[in-house]
């Protein structure tokens, strides 16, 4: 794998990140993580085109238009048009919508939601070719996941989306790399995108659509910042590590890693520890369905009589909290964040893809009177936030209990799904929408990723 030479530290950590985009070429990056961002493009492309047979694109697409009409650039998986920040924010909404996109893990950040419409957004309006795009995405999500991994998994238990916060820096680096910002115009687009960079979670408390947008309005800041920094707009020098800076506003008086900004880049690929989901609910569900998964065939014609989940208390918040909406969801997004509801049809279905999460899947009876014998407590082993930890325990009428713990959930780096299972995700996704036709150009055009078509043919390629 290539190593490029440390960049030096020199005033603060986004002069290091500075110097350091500027000076990458895509020929830096080892081909084994250009391949994989192609991969994780398609997986995001193909969930934008799925994301279009639901009511949330079409909401935020009245919204866009009425800010600027129509413009040139193509929006992922709809026959639209918008200006370039607009198209961000809706390519960011298709991406994340169906909450089914890729997590960096130890981040606990959805990377590419921001990363990708931003770098399209810069390389259409810019006239580069998908060389600059597929760089530019690639440097987002390094920038993404760095400031994620600096939130030591706090974001989450003070409120903030780390996707939307962290997010927003990445998009600035992906955007800047097309424009062509210098080391000094890096620095000043992330001080400047600091001020923009926030994402509430109180969306848990009512299945409110607010977390759809975080990604898109990430990758909308990205662009704007990219654009005052290019004009000679001035940001402040340390918006990591400063008095007033990221970590310290948003996770005061907590243990923080402001130096993973910086840490390992053009050594340490974080690209390559970014999860792909295999199902379409919050990451901290997963290894909760895979252990279900597991222990169904043992119940056999017993019936459970309760059930018992593990989980750290952190994501336990947000897939538990608050309890109305987590045992009897009210909607399909409370269910995709619904530990007892994921549990409970994995167990009766023997499966969770979309349309468990469909209305008459969440009024199924059976489910729901399942899902009231669980019982959440605390996991002392988890492995949060390195991975995404769950244990189960099945009680049974026949006085069995069965256990099983997935100590680290599938997709993560350690587990991760191949590039062919990428492909079949996509297939199927994209599929529920589009014909194989369709599907074929598309994955023809991500795949071919980093050649020397321009980005607005790849862009239009990748239109409804």
């Amino acid at each position: 794998m290539t190593t490029l030479p440390a960049p030096s530290r020199t005033t603060s950590l986004a002069a290091t990140v500075g110097e350091f985009a500027a000076r990458t070429t895509l020929d830096d990056v080892p081909a084994e993580v250009r391949e994989r961002a192609r991969h994780l493009v398609l997986d995001a492309v193909g969930l934008a085109f799925a994301s279009t047979a639901y009511p949330f694109p079409g909401v935020a697409l009245s919204a866009l238009s009425a800010f600027g009409g129509a413009g040139e650039q193509p929006v992922l998986g709809l026959p639209d048009r918008l200006p370039a920040r607009d198209a961000a924010v809706l390519n960011g909404v298709l991406v994340h919508g169906m909450d089914f996109d890729d997590t960096h893990i130890p981040a606990v950040t959805h990377v590419s939601a921001s990363a990708l419409p931003a770098a399209l957004a810069a390389a259409v309006a810019a006239g580069a070719d998908t060389r600059t795009l597929l760089l530019a995405y690639i440097l987002g999500v390094e920038v993404t996941s760095r400031v994620g991994i600096g939130g030591a998994g706090g974001f989450h238990d003070v409120g903030f989306h780390p996707t939307a916060v962290a997010g927003a820096f990445g998009a600035a680096v992906a955007a800047g790399k097309v424009t062509g910002l210098d080391a000094t115009g890096f620095a000043a687009a992330q001080g400047v995108v600091g001020s923009m960079s926030s994402g509430l979670l109180e969306f848990l408390a009512d299945g409110a659509w607010t977390k759809r947008l975080h990604p898109g309005w990430a990758a909308m800041s990205g662009l704007t910042a990219a654009g005052f920094a290019a004009a000679g707009w001035s940001g402040p020098t340390a918006v990591y590590e400063g008095r007033f800076g990221l970590y310290a506003s948003h996770l005061a008086g907590r243990d923080t890693r402001p130096d993973a900004v910086a840490d390992g880049l053009g050594g340490t690929w974080e690209l390559m520890r970014t999860a792909v989901k295999p199902y379409p609910v919050c990451h901290f569900i997963h290894a909760f369905a895979d252990a279900a998964l597991l222990l169904r065939p043992e119940i056999g014609t017993a019936t459970v009589t309760g059930i018992r989940c593990a989980i750290h208390p952190v994501p336990g918040k947000v897939v538990c909290e608050p309890p109305e909406a987590k045992w009897a969801p009210r909607d399909e997004y409370d269910a995709k964040f619904s530990l007892p509801y994921v549990v409970a049809t994995t167990l009766l279905r023997g499966r969770f893809g979309l349309a468990e999460l469909s209305d008459r899947a969440l009024a199924d009876r059976a489910v729901l009177d399942l899902a009231q014998r669980v019982q959440v407590v605390d996991d002392q082993d988890s492995a949060f936030p390195a991975a995404y930890s769950g244990a189960i325990e099945i009680e049974l009428d026949d006085g069995r209990v069965l256990r099983h713990r997935e100590q680290v959930n599938r997709g993560h780096d350690e587990r991760p799904l191949t590039n062919d299972d990428v492909v079949a995700k996509f297939r199927e996704t994209i599929g529920t929408v589009a014909s194989p036709a369709v599907a074929d150009r598309v994955q023809r055009a991500v795949l071919a990723l980093g050649d020397d078509t321009p980005a607005a043919e790849f862009a239009e390629a990748c239109r409804g």
